[in-house]
């Protein structure tokens, strides 16, 4: 297990549960911890949690691609490259097709696809230069697997899925690792608008989940994990 002391570590995100609760163990391993989320409440509230200065927690909406840029650009402007990123960004619209909106479907690809390319464009190049990195991804089961009502959810992460695979072809004469997590049920608020009955006591929990990632982010330098599935015992789709 590779020490996170003094890493330097983005958690894209921050402010979802799993988000949240990631960095708060990485910050508990001692890292130099940098933090995103789109709701400035929120993520002041985690800042404050964790005690972050303001140089470490950026606002941000991941669609937005000169947002990305100009802050990959004032990390990488005090940091020169980022030992580890952490996408956990995201959002899931759950609907039968004839329910689910181009605008629906345009939004969930341009957050959980496009968003997860703005990431890729912005952070890996210093990695490339530095030849090392740990870039983490959550694609989710639905990424491998798909679902009734999850049409514009699994369109955008199987689209990821590719994306990332596609870029650590790419990679592979340098040290720069990529690793998915495919995690099923996550008891969070990512189900908090979401209109499907679900058995919330059987899903994981928001620790456990983070606790998963945690252990990514100290993966040996000597191999590389490529992929993680972690599901409720009650819904094992892969």
């Amino acid at each position: 297990m590779e020490s996170l002391y003094k890493k330097r570590v983005l958690i894209i995100g921050a402010t979802g549960g799993i988000g949240r609760e990631t960095a708060k163990l990485v910050k508990s391993s001692n890292a130099d911890v940098f933090i995103t989320g789109r709701n400035s409440e929120k993520l002041n509230a985690v800042a404050t949690d964790l005690g972050l200065p303001a140089n470490r927690v950026f606002q941000l909406d991941i669609t937005d691609s000169s947002a990305v840029e100009s802050v990959a650009a004032k990390i990488h402007a005090e940091v020169e490259t980022l030992d580890i990123v952490i996408n956990s960004a995201g959002i899931g619209i759950i609907k039968p097709l004839e329910q689910l909106t181009y605008e629906d479907f345009d939004l969930t690809v341009s957050t959980n696809l496009k968003g997860t390319f703005n990431i890729l464009k912005s952070f890996l190049p210093p990695m490339k230069t530095a030849k090392e990195g740990l870039i983490i991804n959550m694609p989710g089961v639905l990424g491998k697997t798909p679902m009734a009502g999850a049409g514009a959810y699994s369109a955008s992460k199987y689209g990821v899925n590719g994306l990332v695979k596609s870029v650590r072809e790419e990679l592979k004469r340098t040290n720069i690792r990529i690793t998915n997590i495919y995690m099923g049920g996550v008891d969070s608020p990512f189900w908090d608008n979401i209109d499907i009955k679900v058995r919330k006591e059987k899903f994981i929990q928001e620790k456990e989940a983070a606790r998963a990632v945690w252990f990514l982010c100290q993966q040996p330098k000597s191999g590389v994990v490529s992929e993680m599935v972690i599901q409720p015992f009650n819904h094992q789709a892969i």
